[in-house]
């Protein structure tokens, strides 16, 4: 089964705390590499807790544990850092900066 949802990427404590550890330290790679679900958005895509999913956007694909979490159906969230990157698109629609916000992903079981 494959479906489409809106992607947004934020801060967390500890992808921040992994990142004082250096972008590249097993520290910020784990507080980096999951996405959280809705409850029923697992349930619909027949996910478990801690499965892996693939997410694929324009820009590119990841692969990701996917985790319950008390977020709105049809919306992803996922720590900045590099697996949130693979899925944003460089587009900067003139503004410099690419949107780390509002990302369309396909959702698919691994």
């Amino acid at each position: 089964m494959e479906d489409y949802f809106t992607l947004i990427s934020g801060r967390t404590k500890k992808q921040a705390a992994g990142l004082h550890k250096g972008p590249g330290s097993p520290e910020h790679l784990i507080a980096t590499s999951y996405v959280e679900i809705s409850d029923a958005d697992m349930t619909r895509l027949g996910v478990s807790d801690g499965e892996t999913v693939k997410l694929v956007s324009s820009a590119g694909f990841v692969e990701l544990k996917a985790f319950k979490a008390d977020l709105p159906d049809g919306l992803l969230f996922i720590p900045m850092g590099p697996a949130a990157n693979q899925l944003v698109s460089a587009e900067t629609f003139g503004v410099g900066m690419p949107s780390f916000k509002g990302q369309k992903v396909k959702v698919e079981p691994v």
